[in-house]
């Protein structure tokens, strides 16, 4: 079986694994980091590319908000039946475990795959992306506006300075203009101010 349709595979797995979810975390999202994680291998060869994009596809598959799963068992379910080495799937769910925000406060993932899947993902909660699903997961909880909008300060706001890449911080600056200005219309349009 080569790299390629493994990836296949995993593309396949992930939008079955996430059918139907609309709370920002689904496939869609799933993609979006996948490409990302395209992007920044253009800017690093020397990374592992095969590992890199098999943690993108799949870091997403046994997270605590939408599944009760440990060890990774559901990345872990479709490395091996895709019959990759012990040390390959150890390796996929060592970057998949460094990449949630929540968890990961603080800490860099030590090898450069990890770093780029880290970031991958980050990119996709800032900019434009970041403002809809922000909305979207918070109305699948029940968040109020005002609780959505706290998320930018207590998360969005904070992921440009904590990206690893050169390359993810140069995308990162811009997704993070747009989200100022977003805030700035907000209040202007609101006529409120912060934890009014």
């Amino acid at each position: 079986m080569t790299n390629d349709t493994v990836i296949e595979a995993a593309i396949e797995y992930v939008k079955e694994l996430f059918a139907g979810n609309a709370d920002g975390h689904g496939a869609d999202h799933t993609m979006r980091v996948y490409h990302n994680a395209l992007s920044l291998l253009e800017a690093y060869p020397e990374a592992d590319r095969f590992v890199s994009l098999l943690a993108a596809l799949l870091h997403d598959a046994d997270d605590h908000k939408l599944f009760n799963t440990e060890n990774n068992e559901n990345a872990r379910t479709f490395l091996e039946k895709e019959g990759l080495e012990a040390e390959t799937i150890e390796q996929i769910c060592t970057i998949i475990n460094a990449v949630s925000f929540s968890k990961n406060r603080g800490k860099r993932p030590e090898t450069l795959e990890g770093k780029i899947v880290q970031d991958a993902d980050r990119l996709d909660a800032i900019g434009a992306i970041g403002i809809a699903r922000t909305f979207a997961y918070g109305g699948k909880v029940g968040r109020l506006l005002s609780d959505s909008i706290e998320h930018f300060y207590d998360k969005l706001l904070l992921l440009k300075d904590e990206m690893n890449t050169d390359a993810a911080k140069d995308i990162a600056q811009t997704r993070h203009e747009y989200m100022t200005k977003f805030l700035e219309e907000y209040y202007f349009e609101t006529g409120l101010k912060r934890n009014e």
